[in-house]
């Protein structure tokens, strides 16, 4: 019966998460404008945008390297700094060596709690693969990465919108930076201002700043 009910458990996971990625898809296919009907300069100036959130510590800090140690930037401060307590996410990238980030960073959909309670998501907390590095890179630096399917997760410009919009299906990281709890800083704009920002630099050709 066990055994049965855990296949059942697993089967609803499944069937949520596939669930999830067919919405985002619709999602994602709405957001989605012609290709050159945004001009070049249009795409970098929506690229600015871009990067003034991508490089935001509520964006940048779980991008790291692959030595897995998070950074933070606690309320009250401006300046990013290595996390405390000795936090390690490991070759699993969740901190399942030592101490898995969902210990402190409980997954769950509630709305997050003014600081000092950790910042949740309704995903296990982890740091992001360590491919995706952002974490101390230029904003020009990361626009050709987010372009190369080769560094991205394999995705072009309408994959990045359904990437957004899959996440924020689960109440994950990517909408959360904007409701981190209060006493926490934002990237600027909304989620929603972000995805048209995507969706105008895709269309665009993906421009990068020289």
């Amino acid at each position: 019966m066990k055994r049965y009910l855990m296949m059942l458990a697993l089967a609803a996971s499944a069937t949520a998460v596939l669930t999830g990625l067919v919405a985002a898809k619709d999602e994602a296919n709405k957001d989605v404008l012609p290709a050159g009907s945004v001009s070049r300069a249009e795409g970098l100036e929506a690229w600015k945008r871009i990067e003034a959130v991508v490089t935001h510590p509520r964006c940048a800090n779980c991008h790291v390297d692959a030595k897995a140690i998070p950074i933070w930037t606690p309320a009250g401060e401006s300046r990013p700094r290595v996390h405390g307590m000795n936090i390690h996410g490991g070759d699993s990238r969740i901190g399942a060596e030592k101490l898995t980030c969902s210990t402190c960073h409980m997954t769950s959909t509630q709305a997050n709690e003014p600081a000092p309670s950790p910042p949740r998501a309704g995903i296990d907390w982890q740091l992001a693969p360590v491919e995706f590095i952002w974490f101390g890179k230029s904003g020009a630096e990361i626009c050709a990465q987010l372009r190369d399917p080769k560094r991205n997760g394999g995705r072009d410009a309408v994959g990045l919108l359904e990437h957004l919009r899959h996440d924020a299906s689960l109440n994950g990281f990517i909408p959360r930076g904007w409701a981190p709890g209060q006493g926490r800083t934002t990237p600027p704009g909304t989620f929603e201002d972000h995805v048209k920002d995507m969706a105008m630099w895709g269309a665009a050709g993906q421009p990068c700043p020289e």
